[in-house]
Formats: structure tokens, sequence, C-alpha cells
């Protein structure tokens, strides 16, 4: 966490619970019964090849995705799907894939749009909006950007400010689709220790969609592992990701072991040329 940043973020996290959730793209049912519960104080990831389901399921748990079937319900009791679009979005905020780069405005501007929820029906007073704005932008690393065009961002910076309109909406739960998408080496690892700290420190409820599995098992509490639309297995890391599992799951040979520096679990994908390159070995 950045120094002095220790304030409270907002609400503390909701437990966020989907089940039978099934989505049907042109008459074809893509998940099928999925099931889904984020806690709070916890980063769980969703990890799975590509076409899995996984951003479809995110996207669904944030009422983005109209599903064939499913039921959401928010700390166990609450309809979450006959809230209002600004109840809804008081308690959850999503970070997309993928958005438009916006033009003609300031990356402030930007991350002050994350405060909507919190406006009065015809954009009336939010006297916490500037605090909260500026604790944003301070703990994506992009102040000293808030007064330069968005247009003129990479797409890194810009995958950071998007981030930090998400905090600004100060919601017990954060839904992240591929947010290391488009950063460095740097970024990324300090987006994944942020998510940690939102969990550990401030008690949010974090639901990631990740391609990597090394950070998935790095940033995770718990990991939901898709395949062809369907939940395959969910739990701790070592749980859910050995080498048989993966291996099934992503049609090529993985292993796993632990790094010795980290004690975190890490993976290998092996193709054909480490495998030639293992028989060169033990035949010499």
């Amino acid at each position: 966490m950045i120094p002095g940043e220790e304030a409270a973020l907002g609400p503390r996290g909701h437990e966020l619970t989907a089940t039978d959730v099934t989505v049907a793209y042109d008459g074809t049912d893509v998940l099928h019964g999925a099931a889904l519960t984020l806690r709070p104080g916890e980063v769980t990831a969703l990890v799975g090849p590509n076409g899995s389901g996984k951003s479809t399921l995110l996207r669904t748990v944030a009422r983005l995705q109209r599903p064939r079937t499913a039921a959401l319900t928010l700390d166990t009791a609450t309809d979450a799907r006959a809230l209002s679009p600004r109840e809804f979005s008081r308690r959850v905020a999503l970070l997309l894939q993928a958005r438009p780069t916006p033009s003609g405005l300031t990356v402030r501007d930007v991350v002050e749009f994350g405060r909507y929820p919190h406006r009065g029906r015809w954009g009336g007073a939010d006297p916490g909006g500037r605090a909260a704005v500026d604790r944003a932008l301070a703990l994506t690393g992009v102040s000293e950007l808030a007064g330069r065009g968005a247009e003129h961002l990479s797409g890194g910076q810009l995958q950071r400010v998007w981030l930090a309109g998400c905090l600004a909406q100060e919601t017990g739960v954060l839904l992240l689709d591929e947010p290391t998408t488009y950063l460095d080496l740097r970024y990324q690892v300090e987006l994944l220790d942020l998510m940690r700290d939102l969990a550990e420190d401030h008690g949010i409820t974090v639901g990631v969609v990740l391609h990597d599995l090394d950070q998935a098992a790095s940033v995770a509490d718990r990991i939901v592992l898709l395949a062809s639309g369907r939940v395959v297995a969910e739990g701790r890391p070592e749980e859910v990701l050995t080498p048989e599992r993966l291996t099934e799951v992503y049609g090529i040979r993985i292993d796993v072991d632990t790094d010795p520096l980290t004690g975190r679990l890490r993976t290998r994908a092996v193709g054909r040329h480490h495998t030639r390159s293992e028989r060169l070995r033990t035949t010499s």
C-alpha cells in the first residue's frame, strides 16, 4: 500500500454469489449452470483456456451480460438482480477487458466518472468525491497524469486510469477482467499487490479473470477453473492447479512445482521443443 493511503476506501466487502448461471450466444449455451461465490477479504481468480467462459461469467455477475438462467445474491439475502443500476453500482464495480480511448477528457475527468453512483439524480453534490478520486489516482500511480489528456496515454497508462475510476467508485466488490493486459512487468506486479492490499487491508471482495496461471497462484486465495463453459474445479491454488487437471483442461502438458524463492506454485507449459530437449539430455 502506498504510504499515507491507509484510510478506508469505502464500504467493506460483500459476499456475492451466483448460481445456476446459463448464458447463450445466438441460441448456443456458452455457460452451463455455472456457480461462483466471491467473499469479502479474498481474491478469487477465474482461469481457463480461451472460450472457457471466464469473462462471460464475470460479466454476468456484474449484470452486463443477460443470462438465460441465474440467481445473484449479495450477502446471502439481497437479490442483486432486483437492485436499481445505481444501487448495484454502489456495491459492485467492474473493470472491463476492453474500453474505448476517451477523447477530449483529462485523466481526472475519466476517474471522476467512477463517482456517478454517488451523485444526485441531476449530478448533484458529492462531498467525498474529490478525496476518493485523489486516493484512487494515488493508488494506481497516475496522480502525475491527472491533468493530461486521456487520448495521449499509452495502453498501460490508460488501463491504470480505468482502474482508478473503479476504485473511485468505492464499492465493496471489485471485478477485474484481465486487468494486467497492456501493463509492463512493473505495473503487473504492482496491480497484483494492490489487489492483495484491497482484500487484506480493506476487506474488499475481489474477483479477477487472469490468463497467467502463475499470477493467479500468486494473488488468489481461491481459484475457479473453467473449461467449455463449466466450472471444473474450485479451491485453494494448490488444490486446483494440479498438473493432471491443467494438462487435461488446456490440452498441453503442464508441469507444476513450487518456486523456491516465493513458496508459490509455478507452472510450465511443455511444448514439442521442450520435450525434444528433454529426450536429448536423457540420451546423451
